[in-house]
């Protein structure tokens, strides 16, 4: 199936689920929305809207305006009946995903694979909301999913054979970056990985050893640069000259033993989010939120251009 044919559904039309929708459209497919939301088809239009010039400039969207079509409905059935690929981003609450399931579980084609956006549950609870979930795979994006590449594919022993490949290879056709998580663990992979990074970021706040502005800071004018090019071992790889990384372990084993023994492990618990509340005040960020999320994606927007060239479907 190339990215212009068949039809997708996208169940859910909150942040993520508005976000893949704009991916979809510029992909050339036809996708039905599910919400039951009466505000959902303004506000779905409205991030189209707002995307597809960011999609242009990343050569996802190759038209002026969207060709492809979108129909809304209010019941889920109808949205999925005869749709080739369902991505499912509705609160991740596991009695509204069980309902879900169980209404379009149904009238699902033989073929059809659903994709969860769930980030916070995992399969094995996910797939308790099924007869049979033999087609049912982890989707999860990163925020937002029309800009950030990363979708974490993942199937255990229920899922049917080929299914996970060909999750991948549908989320491939529409420009994105596929990797296989082939364990079950809370958070899935990038999750763990960026919590691991806040936990030691919230730790040296809590420490008095720099300000929230300063750790972020640091980060984005530090490794965060180096991150958006390469991951952090082959980065170290490369730090340890002709031999890689067989020479920084030997290199640097006694300083990360030593750091690793001394990081922090603090709770978010109410005074460490009233501190991180007032590190952002204090911070001197111009703009509500509405405005930093527009600078971000078009800052966003000239990284992955430069880094992820051959994204374009």
């Amino acid at each position: 199936m190339s990215a212009s044919d068949g039809r997708v559904a996208a169940l859910g039309a909150g942040l993520i689920g508005r976000s893949w929708v704009a991916l979809f459209i510029a992909a050339g497919r036809d996708v039905s929305v599910y919400d039951p939301d009466p505000t959902a088809p303004d506000r779905v239009r409205e991030t189209v809207t707002a995307a597809w010039p960011t999609l242009q400039r990343l050569g996802l969207a190759v038209d002026d305006a969207p060709r492809s079509s979108i129909t809304f409905t209010d019941d889920p059935a109808d949205a999925v009946a005869g749709a080739d690929f369902v991505q499912e981003s509705v609160p991740e609450r596991i009695e509204i995903k069980r309902d879900l399931y169980a209404r379009i579980e149904p009238v699902l084609a033989p073929e059809t694979i659903v994709g969860s956006s769930a980030s916070g549950l995992t399969l094995s609870e996910l797939q308790t909301g099924w007869r049979d979930p033999a087609r049912l795979v982890l989707g999860h994006p990163f925020n937002p999913p029309h800009l950030i590449p990363l979708v974490e594919v993942m199937g255990n022993d229920r899922t049917a054979p080929g299914v996970v490949a060909a999750a991948r290879s549908f989320y491939e056709s529409v420009g994105r970056v596929t990797i296989e998580v082939r364990r079950e663990v809370p958070g899935h992979v990038a999750n763990r990985l960026q919590a691991a990074l806040w936990r030691e970021a919230i730790h040296l706040v809590n420490e008095g050893v720099a300000t929230v502005a300063d750790v972020d800071t640091a980060i984005a004018s530090g490794p965060g640069l180096r991150w958006a090019v390469m991951g952090p071992t082959t980065l170290f790889h490369l730090g340890g000259d002709d031999r890689g990384i067989a020479s920084f372990c030997e290199r640097y084993t006694d300083s990360f033993n030593r750091w690793w023994d001394d990081l922090g492990d603090p709770r978010l618990d109410d005074e460490t989010a009233a501190r991180l509340v007032q590190g952002i005040e204090g911070a001197g960020l111009e703009g509500s939120v509405a405005e930093l999320s527009a600078v971000r994606d078009a800052r966003l927007a000239e990284v992955i251009a430069a880094t992820h060239p051959h994204l374009r479907p």
